[in-house]
């Protein structure tokens, strides 16, 4: 079986390296060609070889996408990739790797499995934001007081159905796969994968009645800064994005099957909610 494969690799490449020769071993075997951007070329000091192409723009006809990293590096290619159907394969080199299919010591098999396809698809979900700076988020979109700002008061509707307006620190809309970070730290419930929705929490609100809201797949969730004058940041997926003027309101929206996340068969959401939050717990 040949075909072609993107790779991502987080920020340390003395980390990643001997995994990254792994991959191309295990390409050259497989008669696939590993895909290296300008950046990850340069990070990796690799030239044109056998089942290398270096300096090559990243295709969305690639038959996998090989990540050699952290949950942020996994949703850099899972949003490169929505919708296009092409699955994401990650080895975790991160702290937590929530979302990596495999760690580090299983890499040199797991190579091999992903070039022959040999994985389970987990289709995921994205919520999509409308009104200021348009974008979709795998994990998350949040809303933040500026550092040197005033608390915020942010309000929340679904619909025409204004629920309520809270003074907080902002607040954080996650999908089911992003229900286990920055909600999770929030107090707010771990949605399962596969479950279809998405939750509202809020961050450090000056409220004893502020309670997440499991918000159902088909409604609009409202946002609006209500606040008089601070302007609060978007981030998407941890990264910002934009800011919200007093007064502005943003929508999301719930958008099925957007991303696709290659998993070992065998493995599933409540055995890696174990080893994962149970490992640091221990």
């Amino acid at each position: 079986m040949s075909g072609t494969a993107t790779v991502l690799t987080h920020a340390r490449p003395d980390v990643t390296a001997g995994a990254m020769r792994m991959a191309v071993a295990a390409a050259r075997r497989a008669s696939y060609t590993l895909r290296l951007d300008p950046d990850e070329t340069a990070k990796h000091g690799l030239s044109t070889d056998e089942g290398v192409e270096v300096d090559a723009d990243i295709r969305s006809d690639v038959d996998v996408c090989i990540v050699l990293g952290g949950d942020g590096t996994i949703l850099r290619a899972l949003r490169h990739y929505a919708g296009t159907g092409v699955p994401v394969f990650a080895v975790n080199f991160g702290q937590i790797g929530f979302l990596a299919t495999l760690d580090p010591e299983h890499a040199a098999r797991g190579f091999e499995r992903a070039f022959a396809r040999d994985f389970d698809i987990l289709e995921l979900p994205a919520i999509a934001v409308e009104g200021r700076d348009d974008g979709t988020a795998i994990n998350d979109i949040s809303l933040h007081r500026q550092p040197d700002g005033r608390v915020a008061q942010l309000a929340y509707a679904v619909g025409d159905d204004e629920i309520g307006s809270v003074r907080c620190d902002g607040l954080v809309v996650a999908t089911p796969a992003g229900s286990t970070g920055y909600n999770l730290a929030n107090g707010g419930p771990v949605l399962a994968w596969g479950v279809e929705g998405y939750v509202v929490s809020f961050i450090a609100p000056h409220s004893l009645t502020a309670r997440a809201l499991v918000v159902a797949p088909g409604d609009r969730l409202i946002l609006r800064n209500v606040g008089r004058e601070d302007p609060v940041d978007v981030h998407i997926d941890g990264a910002p994005t934009c800011d919200l003027p007093a007064g502005d309101a943003i929508e999301i929206s719930f958008r099925e099957r957007q991303g696709r996340l290659a998993q070992i068969p065998g493995t599933n959401f409540y055995h890696r909610l174990r080893e994962k939050f149970g490992r640091l717990a221990s």
